[in-house]
């Protein structure tokens, strides 16, 4: 792709995010990315070929920034645990900034959207493997890396995707934890380091 065409892609895709953040994902449509980068929806097509190809690109640009944010943590310590730890914090803050994005990447919001498979492989293969990473470092002898990365991603990706729905609803007075970031956060930490526990990982 020319640099000039990846500048215009790019432009539709910033556009299509900050629809996604402003709006909700039922305003993804062609018509209104258009309007948001300020073009004709004929372009948009030209470009992506009509909103599922649309929405592939920003399924792509949803898990590139998480893999973002993710590189952007302080390098390696010697407290590997404390590293894992890191990562799954902001994991959640990831989530917590815009639950619309989490949604596209993770559940099914759009009906009869199902990101491209070869797409889903590549995605979650590149943005994973860093989670892997860390979770290898603290893996007991003879521990299947990917399996325990896997048990203990979803084990975060209950206790957000818990928080997030909770928080789109009413707060209750009675639930287990107050309705507060504070509270959620300490919880969701509990809830990690008891998965990583049960796992067995540990600082060699």
């Amino acid at each position: 792709m020319r640099p000039a065409e990846h500048g215009h892609r790019e432009r539709y895709l910033d556009a299509a995010l900050a629809v996604l953040f402003d709006r909700g994902v039922t305003a993804l449509t062609v018509r209104g990315v258009a309007e948001a980068a300020g073009a004709s929806t004929i372009s948009v097509y030209t470009r992506f070929g009509g909103r599922s190809g649309l929405l592939d690109a920003l399924y792509e640009r949803t898990f590139e920034s998480l893999h973002g944010a993710l590189e952007a943590l302080p390098p390696e310590s010697p407290d590997g645990i404390a590293d894992l730890l890191d990562l799954a914090m902001a994991y959640r803050l990831f989530a917590r900034e815009s639950p619309a994005r989490y949604a596209l990447m993770f559940e099914r919001p759009v009906p009869g959207f199902d990101p491209d498979p070869a797409l889903r492989s590549a995605v979650v293969r590149t943005t994973f493997g860093l989670f892997i990473d860390r979770v290898r470092r603290v893996s007991p002898p003879g521990t299947d890396a990917q399996t325990a990365a896997y048990q203990l991603w979803t084990a975060m990706h209950g206790l957000v995707g818990a928080e997030l729905m909770l928080a789109s609803r009413t707060a209750l007075p009675d639930w287990f934890i107050p309705p507060t970031d504070d509270a959620n956060a300490q919880m969701y930490r509990r809830g990690v380091i008891a998965m990583m526990t049960g796992l067995g990982l540990r600082d060699r």
